[in-house]
């Protein structure tokens, strides 16, 4: 059986391993800090930033087949082509969905690590699935070098990332994962043989190289202009940290805020809510929601942060994703086995109260100041 002879161009080579490095430090710069940002805004970085990390794994798997020099000429499945990319992109997205609204524990981020590290793989093999013109023959050596290498870096990739948020771990953390899409890749192609093939394209119409590389300019394009804005975000001074201290002052002493306050945001920007002005709090996640006689706020704390701090200030947890302040609540509302805690604006929600709270709840409610009793 003759295989055919192939060599690389060096130049696309680099390019490729450059295009992996830019793509892992625009999607992990993207996800940092997501903690001071609203659910909405948390979204959209989660999802531009799997765009540019799946993006990434995509166009440095093409500009490196476009390196790829084959005494034959070759084309691509588009349909193939294209299922490819929404693979590396989806398979990162379930990844960064899982560190960013569950509960972040060294088992997530290991988990996190090989979804991204199989979305790889899938992506490569996929990818060739669709040349046309040339057939792959694969070895076992490579698979499973190939897929060692890609659970192992992507793994170490993402517990540097993610395991101390810093500026540091988000360099560390980029070489890792260029390395890794790299790695996967280029072990996969030397452990490949390439047989002369005919064109049998069952999905979709067939590009040639010189299509490719218009799209792959498209896609590495966007992620570099992607690279920049987050750069300028990077560089810029932060301010975080006074931020945060001021946070763990504000409800533990008289501050210059002068009454005790709750940090809140709203629209981007940072607030503090009077205590006194809180009729109740509801869990969304890790953070919370903040409800006043009017509007309603984002907070960072998880309900169980928010419980511990302001269990002193006369806050009661009536559910265990409600937290009320007992003493802006205008009566409490006994139906058989279910309670409800209920304000006198109308722009507040009627407040359930577990069953297991309903005496210690009525309790507490009937017996602060400022409340009108039980219904």
């Amino acid at each position: 059986m003759d295989y055919l002879t192939y060599s690389h161009n060096h130049n696309l080579v680099v390019l490729s391993l450059l295009l992996a490095v830019v793509s892992g430090f625009t999607g992990f710069t993207l996800t940092q800090n997501l903690s001071a940002k609203t659910l909405s805004q948390r979204k959209i970085s989660v999802s531009m930033a799997a765009v540019a990390l799946g993006g990434g794994i995509w166009s440095m798997h093409f500009v490196a087949m476009l390196g790829l020099n084959l005494p034959v000429m070759v084309f691509y499945d588009a349909a193939i082509t294209l299922a490819s990319a929404l693979i590396a992109i989806l398979i990162v997205a379930v990844a960064l969905i899982l560190l960013h609204f569950f509960v972040r524990t060294s088992v997530t981020i290991v988990l996190a690590g090989c979804i991204v590290g199989s979305g790889i793989l899938l992506m490569h093999y996929t990818g060739m699935a669709g040349l046309q013109l040339c057939k792959p023959i694969y070895t076992v050596q490579g698979l499973v070098l190939s897929s060692i290498v890609a659970f192992f870096s992507c793994i170490v990739a993402f517990w540097v990332a993610y395991k101390e948020r810093n500026n540091r771990n988000i360099f560390f953390a980029t070489l890792c994962f260029g390395i890794a899409v790299v790695s996967v890749h280029f072990i996969a192609i030397l452990n490949t043989k390439f047989l002369e093939g005919s064109a049998n394209s069952e999905f979709g119409p067939l590009i040639s190289n010189e299509t490719l590389a218009v799209i792959v300019v498209l896609s590495s394009f966007f992620i570099l202009c992607l690279f920049l804005w987050v750069s300028a975000t990077f560089l810029s001074p932060h301010v975080m940290k006074p931020e945060k201290l001021k946070d763990e002052k504000v409800l533990s002493e008289g501050t210059k805020f002068g009454p005790q306050h709750i940090p809140c945001e709203r629209d981007g920007l940072k607030v503090f809510i009077p205590l006194k002005d809180v009729l109740a709090i509801r869990a969304d996640g890790h953070y919370s929601q903040v409800y006043t006689e009017k509007e309603k706020y984002f907070c960072v704390w998880p309900i169980t942060e928010v419980n511990r701090r302001l269990e002193s200030f006369g806050f009661i947890k009536v559910h265990r994703s409600y937290i009320v302040n007992s003493a802006r609540v205008d009566r409490f509302e006994r139906l058989k086995d279910k309670g409800y805690c209920v304000f006198g604006t109308p722009m507040a929600p009627r407040i359930p109260v577990s069953r297991s709270k309903l005496k210690a709840a009525q309790e507490a409610i009937i017996t602060t100041p400022g409340t009108i009793g039980a219904k």
